[in-house]
């Protein structure tokens, strides 16, 4: 009988996902919105990646709100967590028991990609509004790097306060430059406070590149430390 459930189950998700896809037809023009972007974020920001200009300066209030939120995550697992640390220290082992450390195979890689791993890191932040990537995704890829450090030395430490330091302090100025294009230009975050420069040119788009560094520097913090706090 489950079985039988199960079978009409799929068979109804299938008839209505079928539907879906037969009734799907691409869009063979841009809507006014795609066009307005795609036509004022270069020409006002100088920005060559459309969504980079749209997130960090058109959106400048929902990325702060999705930064905030980032936030609140990273404080809520670290007050949940960052009492156990002493309670588990990864060294106790029960008695009889033997410690199984990673493989050769993953320190030796760990050592070869790791420094690859944050070098992709910046380049994707720091050329966020050439190409696709940014600090959201940059960030990301330096906390994955965090990560596979942890599981090559699972003895190994982070520094904390360091990295909290470092998160507030881009957080500061993250919000510092939007109160500032309040003041100096159009609205928050707007990166006209900078010059513009050459088009397609690594320093250019204004301040674009700036923020993209801020948020890449606070989510890759953030991002290490909530992945540190589940390791211990």
């Amino acid at each position: 009988m489950k079985r039988v459930f199960t079978l009409l189950v799929l068979v109804a998700f299938g008839f209505v996902f079928s539907g879906l896809v037969g009734d799907y037809s691409e869009r063979q023009t841009l809507s006014a919105l795609a066009q307005y972007y795609l036509t004022e974020v270069p020409r006002e920001l100088g920005a060559p990646n459309i969504v980079t200009g749209i997130l960090i300066s058109f959106r400048g209030f929902d990325t702060l709100g999705e930064v905030a939120v980032l936030f609140m995550v990273a404080a809520s697992v670290g007050t949940l967590l960052g009492g156990r640390k002493s309670e588990q220290e990864p060294s106790q082992t029960a008695p009889g028991e033997q410690a199984v450390g990673p493989s050769e195979l993953v320190r030796n890689g760990a050592e070869v990609v790791l420094p690859l791993i944050f070098l992709f890191g910046a380049y994707v932040i720091m050329n966020g509004h050439l190409s696709a990537g940014g600090g959201f995704q940059g960030g990301a890829v330096v906390a994955s790097g965090v990560m596979l450090f942890m599981l090559a030395y699972p003895r190994g430490s982070i520094d904390h306060r360091f990295l909290s330091i470092t998160e507030s302090l881009a957080g500061v100025l993250y919000v510092s430059i939007g109160i500032l294009g309040m003041i100096f230009a159009g609205g928050f975050l707007d990166s006209t406070i900078l010059p513009r420069g050459d088009f397609g040119a690594f320093l250019s788009a204004g301040a674009i590149p700036v923020i993209s560094a801020l948020l890449g520097i606070k989510v890759g913090a953030e991002l290490s430390v909530i992945i540190d706090r589940f390791r211990s």
